[in-house]
């Protein structure tokens, strides 16, 4: 057995955060370890107009459909032709620091995967970004990957 049992990675459904998946999906199976997807979100603010045009068909038509669960897709197909045997995704809602340091010791992950976006940038230099607020609050390895 590897020495990474669980690897988990963050996405946003951006380029950036999909390379990020990519490494930690050939870190997942290199190690034959668990590879746990999480995307963070904030739910749309205008279902009340969609429930309104879509009448008692609305909830048909919304649920199953999100972009995060879209993301999610997404990012475990990726993940699965980079050798990931093992896949898990999780969508969230909320804050992306608070939200996937959540679910990271929730769930006992050995290794925490993020890409670079946002550490150079004035914003994040500033206000923090996602990278440096999971490098720092993280009860795991923590492995930040050039992204951009």
């Amino acid at each position: 057995m590897g020495a990474y049992q669980i690897v988990a990675v963050g996405t946003d459904g951006s380029e950036s955060s999909y390379r990020a998946v990519d490494r930690a999906a050939t870190i997942a199976a290199d190690a034959k370890a668990l590879l746990l997807i999480i995307c963070a979100y904030h739910p749309a603010k205008n279902t009340g107009e969609a429930e309104r045009e879509l009448g008692e068909d609305a909830a048909y038509h919304v649920v199953g459909s999100t972009p995060a669960e879209e993301t999610l897709r997404d990012a475990r197909e990726r993940a699965s032709t980079r050798g990931a045997v093992e896949i898990d995704t999780v969508a969230v809602e909320g804050d992306p620091i608070e939200r996937v340091i959540e679910v990271v010791a929730d769930r006992g992950a050995d290794l925490v995967v993020v890409g670079n976006r946002g550490l150079n940038s004035l914003a994040g230099r500033l206000l923090g970004s996602v990278p440096q607020g999971i490098s720092r609050r993280a009860g795991s390895d923590v492995l930040i990957v050039h992204t951009t």
